[in-house]
């Protein structure tokens, strides 16, 4: 295996666009270090909405311009220092290809010829990751059990397929002539959230959603294997770092399907019979029968496959419901045949919003007068609203507080609930007069100023973590309601299975073994109880922290004010990174008991010791055992680590907790904490 490569200034063609925007937000989150530059011209099926995740990030940068303009690529590669291209701008759906072939020609192939003359000139790039597709290889026999490897021969079918093809031999010469330091993937076919609706899932999910039929080409037997985005965008993150120059690398999964048994799984989705809601049209004038990869190479790179085709399509399925005018009027890209209504060239304004024109009118619009149809209950979902409103209980709390503005800066309607928990007639009149979509329970005792006050007021921490949320879950289940409830980890310390300094953390099945405090029976109690209840995701939350180092609920605040401190590492939760993440959460209908800390533990010393680094050189602490903190506390405290491994799986991009303190506490703070002189 190669040693691992570490870009510095990064240019992604096509980022707007479907793959390549999540592979670009991937590596905005995970590599603050790296900066990004992104040269999209903004064609149909792209839109800078695809990239909201980075735009804000100092280390992202856009630039609107064509691959094709020499000029502007020389200018962008000297004048931002480009080391690595990750070249993904393309015209890439089939159909257009037969009607405007000489689009695909100018983009697919002109496009690279231009960046690969513009590399060679420069002699300044270590890394050209050239994208390309599985398609090139063209159809695998039916019988075959073994699918194409990297040196197979190639041989493409269609217009499309071809100029990829024409494109990987320019890159393979530049590599051979000039030394060009070249990659190239060859993929199957991806989908997830904001793909254009040209393509087959969320073009079947938004005629699904609207009760229309689901025109397939041909008789339907045509086999696609099919990854996830999320799994995609991983997959090139390791080429990147990993991946040798000189080679070829498939991207793919040998779970096929074919395009019937696709369409009948959205139906199912939407609880639609097949047989009545499929349509079988005429085909494309060639169709490939099958395209089968051999994704072993990949694998050997560390490499897997993690989403399955059941959660994938559940999640694409739960996007497009919630986003169903993310790309305006799609109209003409739902027919059986659209090559001719969306023509590639036609470019988006930069400066004008990422939605047709206010004469055009959006494909649900068009839908408006019919009924919408929703998933059916079968598969856990609830009835989906045309809209989030969220009821947020908490208010005067530090994470209910936080949830607002988060609220407030994502768009979504919210509302604080006027009711006490334990008084569930005032839950009901909330409920009935707010009308919310979900329902977030952040509040709870945890004492004042701390847990030991719990332990001399046990009714009314009862009433409140006990009574209380298990009435508001009870309400919420009434009403067909997802609550997000805001539990605690520290229910758990260190054992003999569990020893501290292992990493080996208790997971979300593990019942709880810390009774050293009341508040911490308390939250055993009600979250064993919770787990009777089907509409509740559980959200273990331990020593929160945040970039806000004035709040004196701020985990760093307290042991920076204290006079002495233990030295014990422990799993936390970092607000900034994790508080949106409960709100994504709650879209996607998540449920259960999730551990809700990032990744790994951090001990004390190592905190203050950041806080010495980057806050204040002058500060110093002393340390004490747990015997002598013993002396001066009423309860003790739990110590332990959480396995987050399946928060991390749902959300591949969440930093480990010693990279999160310092992109979302430390770095952020070093200016403000230094009288503003940092430069």
């Amino acid at each position: 295996m190669a040693n691992r490569y570490t870009p510095k200034n990064i240019l992604i063609t096509g980022a707007a666009g479907f793959i390549a925007s999540h592979v670009c937000n991937r590596l905005i989150r995970n590599y603050p270090d790296y900066k990004i530059i992104v040269l999209d011209k903004l064609d149909y099926c792209s839109s800078l909405k695809n990239l909201n995740p980075s735009r804000s990030s100092p280390n992202f940068k856009f630039i609107k311009g064509d691959i094709a303009s020499a000029d502007l690529v020389h200018f962008i590669l000297q004048t931002e220092s480009i080391d690595t291209i990750m070249h993904f701008a393309a015209q890439t759906h089939v159909d257009n290809s037969f009607g405007n072939s000489f689009e695909f020609t100018k983009n697919n192939i002109y496009g690279t010829h231009v960046l690969l003359e513009a590399c060679k000139v420069t002699g300044q790039i270590k890394r050209f990751i050239h994208v390309s597709t599985d398609e090139v290889y063209g159809e695998t026999d039916e019988d075959a059990v073994v699918g194409n490897h990297e040196a197979s021969q190639l041989l493409p079918t269609n217009p499309y397929s071809a100029t990829k093809a024409g494109a990987e031999m320019l890159v393979m010469a530049y590599g051979r002539s000039y030394g060009l330091p070249v990659i190239t993937t060859r993929g199957n076919n991806v989908y997830g959230a904001n793909q254009f609706p040209e393509k087959l899932i969320p073009k079947f999910i938004l005629l699904a959603m609207n009760g229309k039929p689901l025109p397939i080409h041909g008789d339907g037997s045509n086999v696609r294997s099919y990854l996830y985005c999320e799994d995609v965008a991983e997959a090139f993150e390791v080429i990147l770092h990993r991946g040798e120059v000189g080679h070829v690398y498939n991207i793919g999964t040998k779970k096929e399907r074919r395009v019937i048994d696709v369409a009948r799984d959205i139906c199912r989705l939407f609880n639609l019979d097949p047989d009545t809601q499929i349509k079988f049209v005429d085909n494309r004038p060639f169709n490939d029968q099958r395209y089968f990869l051999d994704d072993q190479k990949l694998k050997s790179l560390g490499w897997s496959e993690k989403i399955t085709w059941e959660e994938g399509l559940k999640k694409t399925m739960e996007w497009y419901v919630s986003n169903p005018d993310w790309w305006g009027d799609v109209s003409g890209a739902l027919l059986p045949h659209p090559r001719m209504l969306m023509v590639p060239g036609i470019e988006r304004q930069f400066n004008a919003p990422d939605t047709c024109s206010s004469d055009s009118t959006s494909v649900t619009n068009k839908f408006s007068q019919s009924r919408m149809l929703v998933p059916a209950p079968k598969n856990n979902l609830p009835s989906q609203k045309p809209s989030l409103k969220f009821l947020i209980y908490g208010r005067t709390g530090w994470i209910g507080g936080l949830l607002g503005k988060i609220c407030e800066k994502q768009g979504i309607p919210f509302e604080y609930g006027k009711g006490r928990l334990e008084q569930r007639s005032q839950l009901l009149t909330d409920i009935q007069t707010i009308k919310p979509t979900h329902v977030f329970n952040a509040a709870g005792v945890t004492g004042r100023p701390n847990v030991d006050w719990c332990e001399t007021h046990k009714p009314e921490t009862i009433r409140t973590n006990v009574v209380g949320t298990l009435t508001l879950a009870d309400i919420c289940r009434e009403h067909d309601l997802l609550m997000i409830n805001y539990a605690t980890g520290c229910i758990f310390e260190y054992d003999a299975t569990h020893p501290l300094g292992t990493g080996i953390g208790f997971k979300e099945e593990d019942k709880p073994n810390f009774t050293g405090s009341f508040y911490s029976k308390t939250k055993a109690m009600v979250e064993e109880l919770l787990r009777e209840f089907d509409n509740v995701c559980t959200l273990r939350v331990r020593m929160p922290i945040s970039s806000d180092l004035s709040n004196p609920r701020n985990f760093i605040t307290k042991i920076t004010r204290y006079n002495k401190v233990v030295d014990i590492p422990n799993s936390m939760t970092i607000l900034d990174e994790l508080l949106p993440i409960s709100v994504e959460m709650a879209k996607r209908n998540l449920r259960g008991i999730w551990n809700f800390t990032n990744p790994g533990v951090v001990s004390h010393n190592e905190i203050l010791q950041m806080y010495k680094d980057y806050i204040d050189p002058n500060f110093n602490w002393v340390n004490f055992t747990l015997e002598e903190q013993a002396k001066v506390i009423v309860a003790p405290r739990s110590n332990n680590e959480l396995d987050a491994s399946k928060l991390k799986e749902e959300f591949p991009e969440i930093l480990s907790i010693k990279d999160s303190l310092i992109k979302y506490v430390f770095q952020p703070n070093m200016k403000s904490f230094n009288g503003g002189l940092s430069k």
